[in-house]
């Protein structure tokens, strides 16, 4: 496989207001197939990145939103056991908010996520190994930032 660099990537860190959780998918697709994490994927060709997270928030569950600002930025690098890179993304993390958080509807999976769900601080804490590298830390990163 030929890497020919980075390839740009978003998530999408959406916060209920009325519980403070956190809206996650659980990936249908490598490099996180199975994990929990917030909804995101890859930016296309002159899409730009908030927009580019409001449109995999909703394509993963449904849920329409605006793309504010960047929380994080980081790289997201894969090698096989034989140490040959396999996937380099730099994401952005990008938080969200919807127009009106009292017409919330609920999370519907869809696209290339498996499930979607709500999950609070204490509730990713739990997921352990079945949750995303960098999920509690930017989880923990946006509560600090609220």
């Amino acid at each position: 496989m030929s890497i020919s660099g980075p390839r740009g990537g978003v998530l999408a860190v959406l916060k209920r207001e009325s519980d403070g959780a956190f809206l996650l998918v659980r990936r249908a697709n490598p490099p996180d197939a199975g994990l929990w994490g917030f909804p995101g994927g890859k930016i296309e060709p002159g899409e730009e990145m908030l927009a580019a997270a409001a449109r995999e928030l909703a394509e993963e569950t449904g849920i329409e939103a605006r793309g504010d600002d960047v929380l994080s930025v980081f790289d997201s690098i894969h090698r096989d056991g034989d140490g040959v890179l396999r996937f380099h993304y730099l994401i952005v993390a990008v938080r969200c908010h919807v127009a009106d958080p009292a017409a919330l509807p609920p999370p519907l999976a869809a696209d290339d996520a498996l499930e979607a769900d709500w999950f609070g601080i204490a509730a990713i804490r739990a997921l352990g190994e079945r949750a995303s590298p960098a999920l509690l830390s930017l989880a923990l990163l946006a509560e600090e930032r609220a």
